[in-house]
């Protein structure tokens, strides 16, 4: 991408991109504005009282994604983990069911029937999870100031009405805005909080609680953190691509050559997000501290930052929807039979079943760096957030979103103004003619 593509006169020329842009931030600020909007029945201060004692574990990644909605417990206090949840399980059943991979390949049909399915999904995960923390509200102590059917039926209504209001925000900046709607609602929920977690940083190394050597060892680890993510996320392997010369009439077509881009991180922040749904699925109420239950206690307590069970069963979730979602956007035999089909080939290998295997051990061997690096970043962090009071917000997984939604939202909006440079310059050169 040039410079020339960025400059302020070619961004305010095009104009559907700045639409686009406007559109997403307002869609992002009414969010926001969600996050705040409380449920009701809740007494406030003993809420307050509550979640300050409770923000470890998974908790404190459910308020992570949640922007911070679970510590009010707005009416976004779900977030869009339902819908995350409802995708894994189709996704899931797409590699072992017969009707959803008849689905699949159906097109662009096939593809709306899957996506409306998710959203049913996204509904009955929502009222189950959302009954859960009407009944975990109601025996949290104070919390409910009038508890009873009437409260739990206002309280899933609520929460299962946030959660599909946000299911649509999220494909509406997907069709009207830039970036990916999901990923962007969770990106700015984290993003809004952040300022708060380094000021709470600040104020611990204040209170003497974070040493000021702790503190400056916090941010470089950070900085670290951000430049491993850029240097992998850019990383890719190029498989070398040639064309044979062809003659068709007087004139020779082909004899020329390209690359074939593999990313070594391919999913990019999906299996981050999908091991942290699946996580947050079963545990959900004991880490509210809702529950006198002994068993309920002592599995909260296993799923806490730093404990093995969390680690083992966080980095298995990594590493599997790493190569789970990477075998789902990309397909060898398919990028094979492409190339055969335009007569490409991979120099030293034959095209067809012998080109998908070659492209295929490539994949996984960079998929299986990317899974490495993937649980690197997102357990290393926990260890620190675990030995010491440090902001959920400046973990692994929250910075990895961050980093990896804005290089792919950034991508995004260079690529579109590029676009609209290509079409600006056809239409003055067909009106100069």
């Amino acid at each position: 991408m040039s410079s020339e593509s960025l400059n302020p006169g070619a961004f305010s020329q095009a104009h559907d991109l700045r639409k686009r842009i406007f559109f997403t931030i307002l869609i992002l600020i009414i969010y926001r504005v969600g996050t705040y909007v409380p449920l009701s029945g809740i007494d406030p201060d003993a809420l307050k009282e509550i979640m300050s004692n409770s923000q470890k574990g998974l908790l404190g990644m459910f308020n992570m994604f949640s922007g911070g909605a679970v510590t009010r417990m707005a009416i976004f206090a779900l977030g869009i983990m339902p819908y995350i949840s409802a995708s894994i399980i189709v996704q899931l059943l797409t590699g072992v069911s017969d009707y959803f991979k008849s689905l699949k390949e159906q097109g662009e049909i096939g593809r709306k029937k899957i996506t409306q399915i998710t959203r049913y999904g996204t509904v009955l995960i929502s009222i189950l999870q959302g009954y859960g923390v009407a009944i975990g509200l109601e025996n949290a102590g104070n919390i409910v100031m009038d508890p009873g059917l009437n409260f739990r039926l206002t309280t899933v209504v609520s929460l299962v009405a946030g959660t599909t209001f946000l299911m649509w925000l999220g494909e509406q900046i997907t069709l009207r805005g830039v970036g990916n709607g999901i990923s962007l609602i969770i990106f700015s929920g984290i993003v809004a909080e952040i300022p708060r977690a380094i000021a709470s940083t600040f104020e611990l190394g204040r209170t003497g609680a974070l040493s000021a050597i702790m503190i400056v060892g916090i941010f470089i680890l950070v900085i670290i953190t951000v430049l491993f993510i850029v240097f992998f996320e850019r990383a890719m392997r190029k498989i070398l691509i040639n064309y044979p010369k062809r003659q068709v009439g007087n004139k020779i077509y082909g004899g020329e050559s390209s690359h074939l881009p593999l990313k070594i991180n391919t999913a990019g922040v999906i299996p981050a997000i999908f091991a942290s749904a699946l996580l947050l699925l079963p545990i959900t109420l004991s880490n509210f501290g809702f529950s006198n239950s002994e068993t309920f206690l002592d599995i909260s307590s296993m799923f806490s930052q730093g404990q093995p069970l969390y680690m083992i069963l966080y980095a298995s979730g990594i590493i599997f929807f790493a190569f789970f979602y990477t075998s789902i956007v990309f397909n060898p035999k398919e990028t094979a039979e492409n190339l055969r089909k335009y007569g490409g080939y991979i120099p030293g290998i034959r095209p067809g079943e012998r080109s998908a295997d070659y492209i295929d051990m490539i994949l996984t061997r960079l998929t299986t760096i990317g899974a490495i690096y993937l649980t690197i970043v997102c357990l290393m962090p926990e260890f620190l957030i675990a030995n010491y009071p440090i902001p959920f917000y400046l973990g692994g997984t929250s910075i990895l979103i961050v980093v990896v939604v804005a290089m792919d939202t950034v991508t995004q909006i260079q690529t579109r103004l590029m676009s609209s440079q290509y079409e600006s310059l056809i239409r003055k050169t067909k009106f100069g003619k």
